[in-house]
């Protein structure tokens, strides 16, 4: 990592508040280059507080930016940080509105050209998208990095149909307790805890607007942007990252978007492509982006329009491990999806992928059933890696023994895959409801097995999101979906497996009378987006090494406490039950320079007995504190969140606990119980 100081501009930075038509104020930083020219302007537009959460990322960024000659503006959203207002949803009407506001108001300033940009990861990543399709004529071009153009089916909700547990659950605690921050006298003044009061009375949990809507309605289709690719008029920079959960997202922004777009996957994580965090390696990502600036906001020709519609890391084999420094591969480009490159290719479960598990369920011989004990998952790693020693998926063989493997035979050449696997299954079911989970691997000659890829089908929504169509108990038919996609190169003497399972805890949470299902071996195929290798493309793909601006200097002070595991998995033999607990490590204790100590824990727990679904329960507690000696300011949340269900519903079970020192100003607890639609 280099670190920039020799900009070709000075740079000044200001803290504003930015008004919104109805008189609200938004709290904003804005670094700028010193000139008396007008520059292009910059905005990264989050909940995630500037002046603590985030600021030591700001730092690395916003000044480079600024001093390359753009105005570059973080803005916290309304009812968060130090922003006056009341907190919403995510990504609800208002917190949209406000962002055109934002943008309108920063190019009506003197010191802005009237051309702007919006960038974001997550949360700044779907607004950007977002904002885009309301189509505001200042916003000329964005680069969304690991966000969702599809707010059902490609976020922390559901996957395939079905409820996300893992991140359904963790993200809603979270986002409960992150809400719960005060704003910071520091910046807002004596009124922080008035302001602060105002906020907790409005809160409500989002897990129970989230689970309220099981099938892909209304709510969700508002913020996807696949509704209607054609609304977005600025030009789009999608990046992921092969280990991020948002990575289709690049992929269909790159097939379907009419305007200007490039896309951009590597092997990262849920993570910033310069930030140096694994899996690497990383890229001059801000020089990456200055490119696309200079394109789309000063009219500089810097040959970005002349790239490869999509640029794609292709990763070499790997052995199974929880984290990967560097993964070994090449970067390839494509100048269309579909590409005439990549070909589809199906693989026989009878023929070019066989099983000796024994079939003969209902007396036909090509039925092999399908039963997976319901802590199958424990070992699928974390929903969203953030580059920590536990996060990626450790060797699956125990995870196969708990499913149905379909291997090939060794391979006599490397097979390279770049797209969405696709699985068509025949399938007969004796119970209404299920799930089907497939997990692509490479498996070594000693049996090592490193998972590549998965997908999920909540059987209810075989026939589309939208709907619940319950199974006919006793029937057969036919069912299709796509796993993530993957860029993969399979090296030659392993074996192609899939693995089939009919549970995948905590990822998933299980139907209520999840009994499993059969396949028809010889009417399913399993196909694969097989890549020419041998027809390279002209395209010299390349970047530059990463550099960032001078780090904020937080520290993070050792502590007399020993570190916990970050994924410990709990087996009690004798009741059978499976406890999964993660440390999500999200930043620990860290002193800012002006003095603020911040300090925060979190817990996620997930626990299931391996023969009943109904004992699927979820839990995360965190506790926050905020503290500036200088002030005498002490703050401190604590929340607890939990999950369970029986047959008809779940039961959401939240609790917070706010104080300014030792007095509670804050106590609530809910518990809502939601009908099980289609979860």
């Amino acid at each position: 990592m280099r670190i920039r100081t020799d900009f070709p501009y000075e740079t000044t930075h200001e803290d504003i508040r930015i008004p919104l038509p109805d008189g609200t104020r938004l709290y904003a930083r804005i670094w700028r280059p010193v000139t008396d020219e007008p520059v292009p302007v910059l905005l990264e537009y989050l909940p995630y507080r500037l002046s603590d959460w985030t600021a030591p990322r700001d730092a690395q960024r916003h000044p480079w930016y600024a001093g390359h000659g753009y105005a570059s503006v973080r803005v916290d959203v309304r009812g968060h940080g130090n922003s006056e207002g009341m907190p919403g949803d995510e990504y609800d009407a208002t917190e949209l509105d406000d962002g055109v506001a934002v943008v309108n108001w920063l190019a009506q300033q003197p010191w802005s050209t009237g051309k702007v940009g919006m960038f974001g990861i997550s949360w700044g990543g779907f607004n950007s998208l977002q904002i885009a399709a309301l189509a505001p004529e200042a916003l000329k071009a964005i680069v969304t990095v690991c966000s969702a153009d599809d707010r059902y089916d490609n976020d922390v909700h559901y996957m395939g149909g079905s409820v996300l547990a893992v991140d359904m659950h963790a993200w809603a605690a979270t986002m409960l307790a992150f809400v719960s921050r005060p704003p910071d006298p520091a910046f807002v003044g004596d009124g922080w805890r008035q302001m602060w009061t105002d906020r907790l009375e409005a809160v409500d949990p989002f897990i129970h607007t989230w689970l309220a809507h099981q099938t892909r309605d209304a709510y969700w289709r508002h913020g996807s942007v696949c509704e209607d690719y054609s609304a977005i008029k600025a030009a789009v920079l999608a990046v992921g990252g092969w280990h991020d959960p948002y990575r289709d997202t690049v992929l269909r922004l790159v097939e379907h978007l009419p305007g200007p777009v490039r896309g951009l996957i590597g092997p990262w994580s849920h993570q910033y492509p310069d930030r140096g965090l694994p899996p690497g390696p990383a890229i001059g990502f801000l020089q990456e982006t200055l490119r696309w600036w200079d394109q789309h906001l000063k009219g500089e020709d810097t040959g970005v329009m002349h790239e490869p519609r999509l640029r794609a890391w292709i990763s070499e084999p790997h052995r199974p491990a929880t984290v990967h420094p560097e993964l070994a591969g090449r970067w390839v480009g494509e100048p269309a999806l579909p590409s005439p490159g990549i070909t589809a290719t199906p693989l026989g479960l009878d023929s070019e992928l066989g099983t000796d598990t024994p079939g003969g369920a209902h007396g036909e011989a090509s039925l092999v059933p399908v039963r997976s004990p319901q802590h199958t998952g424990v070992d699928a790693g974390r929903f969203f890696p953030f580059g920590n020693d536990a996060d990626l998926p450790p060797d699956q063989r125990e995870e196969d023994g708990r499913s149905v493997c379909f291997d090939s035979a060794p391979l006599g050449r490397s097979v390279e895959i770049l797209g969405r696997p696709k699985l068509r299954l025949r399938l007969r079911s004796e119970v209404p409801r299920g799930q089907v989970i497939a997990r692509l691997c490479e498996v070594d000659a000693d049996g090592a097995s490193t998972l590549i890829t998965r997908g999920v089908l909540n059987l209810n929504a075989r026939l589309g999101r939208d709907r619940v169509v319950t199974w006919d108990p006793g029937t057969t038919e036919d069912v299709e979906f796509e796993l993530n996609g993957i860029g993969h190169r399979f090296a030659p003497g392993s074996r192609i497996r899939l693995a089939l399972s009919s549970a995948y805890w905590p990822w998933i949470w299980p139907a209520p009378d999840a009994d499993g299902w059969s396949v028809d071996v010889t009417e399913s195929t399993f196909e694969l987006p097989v890549r020419d290798a041998e027809h390279e493309d002209d395209f010299a793909i390349a970047f530059e090494e990463p550099e960032q601006s001078e780090p904020l200097g937080v520290v993070s002070p050792e502590t007399l406490d020993a570190p916990r595991p970050e994924r410990l998995v709990v087996r009690d033999v004798a009741a059978g039950t499976w406890r999964l607990e993660v440390d999500p490590r999200y930043g620990g204790t860290r002193i800012y320079p002006d003095g603020l100590e911040f300090t925060e824990d979190a817990l996620e727990t997930y626990e299931i007995q391996e023969a009943d679904p109904l004992s699927a329960r979820t839990r995360s507690d965190w506790t926050i504190r905020l503290h500036r000696p200088e002030l005498g300011w002490d703050a401190r949340v604590q929340s607890r969140s939990e999950i369970t269900c029986d047959d008809t519903h779940f039961v959401a079970s939240n609790e917070v606990v706010c104080r300014d020192g030792e007095e509670v100003v804050f106590h609530r607890s809910w518990e809502k119980r939601i009908p099980r639609t289609a979860g």
